[in-house]
């Protein structure tokens, strides 16, 4: 069993007789044959997905929901599937296209909001998971000297946003656009968080990563409360990666562009 590339038994098990080309973005790992893309095997994630979008109508959106094999299982040899959408990345220096990144994404939380919270959410210790709680003041963290300062200042503008349900909190690259089509929401992130966290997220990406002009989150009606939430939220994760020993992270431009994005909002 491979998991660098789906083998011919996993290809007929998905209903796909062509052969597959790797996929460019994300972490590496997908590979397109058909009308599936396949990735190694989401365990609990991927098979609660598969269930509770049975029930999910897409209005306003198009879903790469997942997809069973023959036989009726969600994964074969360490491999999952969900259904090929059409589409390609937006123009991202594009005011519009955060504005349509956002209607998407709330068109998909409606959508969803009568989803019950998944247990799995309890069990992940990933670098995401764990910066989420932070962000949340469920769980203590200690902020590199680089971000501290900036912590303590979004942590002051925190309030309230809402009512938790399922969201996708990492939207930006992941919805797709294609002519005539209705935007597609890929590679669901699952968290049981107010929606407005999720809009907060594509706001305080696409001023630190995107050169998004700071009047952005005014422009698209998104709070600064919830774009400080996410700040906070993608600033720990940075944080995390570092405090685990993760490499290749430049703390001085990661905390010139948190700060940035965090003046932008008046902080």
């Amino acid at each position: 069993m491979s998991r660098d590339h789906p083998s011919s038994t996993v290809l007929h098990a998905f209903g796909v007789d062509g052969p597959a080309r790797r996929l460019t973005g994300g972490q590496g790992t997908s590979w397109a044959a058909d009308h599936v893309v396949l990735k190694p095997d989401g365990g609990a994630l991927h098979e609660w997905l598969g269930d509770a979008f049975t029930d999910v109508t897409c209005e306003g959106f198009r879903l790469a929901a997942p997809v069973r094999t023959r036989d009726g299982a969600w994964s074969v040899q360490g491999w999952s599937a969900t259904r090929w959408v059409q589409g390609g990345e937006p123009d991202y220096t594009a005011v519009s296209t955060w504005q349509e990144i956002l209607t998407a994404g709330q068109a998909f939380h409606r959508a969803v909001a009568h989803l019950g919270r998944p247990v799995f959410l309890d069990t992940r210790r990933d670098w995401w998971a764990q910066a989420d709680r932070a962000a949340w003041a469920e769980r203590a963290i200690r902020f590199v000297p680089e971000f501290a300062a900036l912590a303590r200042r979004l942590e002051d503008a925190l309030r309230p946003l809402g009512r938790p349900q399922l969201v996708h909190a990492d939207l930006t690259k992941n919805v797709l656009f294609a002519p005539g089509l209705p935007p597609a929401i890929i590679d669901i992130s699952p968290y049981w968080r107010a929606p407005a966290y999720a809009d907060g997220i594509v706001v305080a990406d696409a001023l630190c990563w995107h050169d998004a002009p700071s009047s952005l989150w005014e422009t698209v009606d998104v709070s600064a409360a919830a774009v400080a939430r996410a700040l906070l939220f993608r600033m720990a994760t940075t944080n995390e990666r570092v405090l685990s020993g993760g490499e290749g992270v430049d703390l001085q431009d990661e905390a010139r562009r948190y700060g940035l994005a965090a003046a932008a909002i008046g902080l």
